[in-house]
């Protein structure tokens, strides 16, 4: 009997603390689960204190012959670094090692490439993929490898044997895509704000339950998965709120620790679907032992996109996981809220506080229409929430919350 299950890649970790770090442990599990999601297995680990990371080598010579003898016992097939390898931290641990040497950047690029669905997901993953291997090719001769596995995937795979003049035109001509499409995108956008809809980002670490969020109010269908970049591809969809009010819900691609800077210009137009809403909701997984670091990082991500301005509201996810019940606090939040989405729970508090948030973006109207502008209510109908309305004599008399920017068209 044959076999037909592709054999699974077996890793090791290693990662450098430096500064007296004491989340080295944390982050390896979270790259560990990266490495899983990638669709391989973890079968070691290395970790070392020093004062700066060797420039030559990632870790000091003495672990590298550690590293050298743990790959022989254990079989391992490749290697993953917790950070960004330069060019020569390749080249110079594939000459000691001779294994494939990746780092948590190419891990999560691969993450990506398998993820995308949509051809500006495809786009801004080869693009980001291109980015980062044009200046690694010397270094990363050990891709190209017959075998495949982790970070051999997606469009950019067989770029390492091109030349650097055709990955700059490719590059060129993706980014001229890009831009494209970021135009079509500027385009929805401004229709959006024609449209008068109020638009909610919502946001979070990866895998802290935005989807989970999203299909529950909307229905969406988006993919839910319990790992990491389960979905990728940002999806929007309307929402009525229990009062009746509209808005458009859109969710994001998820946020990480250490997000490598290729990926955040890539998709620097479907991540900086935060900046042009109005309100953020901020999903947090509270069963996670890293949720301040994770709440730290979003914030971070949502500093460097310059996603200023907003009103925030946090929903303290996954409580049900949770054996006691702290009190759970974000200063940067404007207002908080308990759930456990897939348990349908805290869902009537995040509509009363989005309810709530709503009525503090619109101004209370009393005026009387004449019977010829009727179109008008209709508008306020559509947009705003219409308290009262009143034929007379002299014409429609409205009261009626309607939303700041709407003023000039009533």
């Amino acid at each position: 009997m044959y076999e037909t299950e592709e054999k699974q890649e077996t890793i090791i970790l290693v990662a450098v603390s430096t500064d007296g770090e004491n989340d080295i442990e944390e982050s390896l599990d979270e790259l560990e689960e990266l490495v899983n999601t990638a669709g391989a297995v973890v079968v070691g680990r290395i970790t070392q204190n020093l004062e700066h990371r060797n420039s030559a080598t990632y870790i000091g010579t003495g672990k590298v012959q550690e590293l050298k003898e743990l790959i022989q016992d254990v079989d391992a097939d490749a290697i993953v670094c917790d950070d960004e390898l330069s060019p020569a931290q390749y080249k110079n641990l594939e000459d000691e090692l001779n294994v494939k040497i990746m780092d948590r950047t190419l891990v999560i690029l691969d993450i990506f490439a398998k993820r995308a669905k949509t051809a500006e997901g495809k786009i801004q993953v080869e693009l980001a993929q291109l980015r980062y291997r044009s200046t690694r090719l010397i270094g990363m001769a050990n891709l190209s490898r017959q075998g495949g596995g982790i970070g051999t995937r997606g469009p950019g795979e067989k770029k390492l044997e091109v030349d650097r003049r055709l990955i700059r035109n490719r590059i060129s001509q993706l980014k001229q895509e890009i831009q494209e499409m970021e135009n079509h995108r500027q385009v929805m956008r401004a229709k959006r704000q024609n449209n008068l809809l109020p638009v909610v980002a919502i946001v979070g670490y990866t895998n802290a339950g935005k989807s989970t969020l999203l299909n529950t109010l909307t229905d969406a269908k988006v993919l839910e998965e319990d790992k990491l970049f389960a979905t990728l591809d940002p999806t929007t969809r309307n929402y009525k709120l229990p009062d009746g009010q509209e808005v458009l819900l859109t969710d994001t691609v998820g946020f990480i620790r250490k997000l490598p800077h290729h990926l955040i210009d890539a998709f620097r137009s479907t991540l900086e679907e935060a900046k042009y809403s109005d309100i953020i909701l901020h999903v947090v997984d509270c069963s996670n032992p890293s949720m301040d670091k994770n709440i730290h990082t979003v914030y971070q991500t949502l500093d460097i996109l310059e996603v200023k301005n907003k009103i925030i509201i946090t929903v303290f996810n996954k409580q049900d996981k949770l054996e006691e019940k702290p009190v759970l606090r974000d200063l940067r939040a404007d207002y908080v809220v308990n759930a456990a989405i897939k348990k349908n729970v805290g869902l009537d508090e995040i509509n009363s506080v989005l309810e709530q948030v709503l009525e503090s973006l619109r101004v209370l109207i009393e005026r009387v229409y004449d019977y010829a502008d009727a179109g008008k209510i209709g508008l306020i109908r559509k947009y705003g929430q219409l308290i009262h309305e009143e034929y007379k004599e002299d014409g429609i008399y409205v009261k009626a919350y309607v939303p700041k920017q709407m003023l000039e068209k009533l």
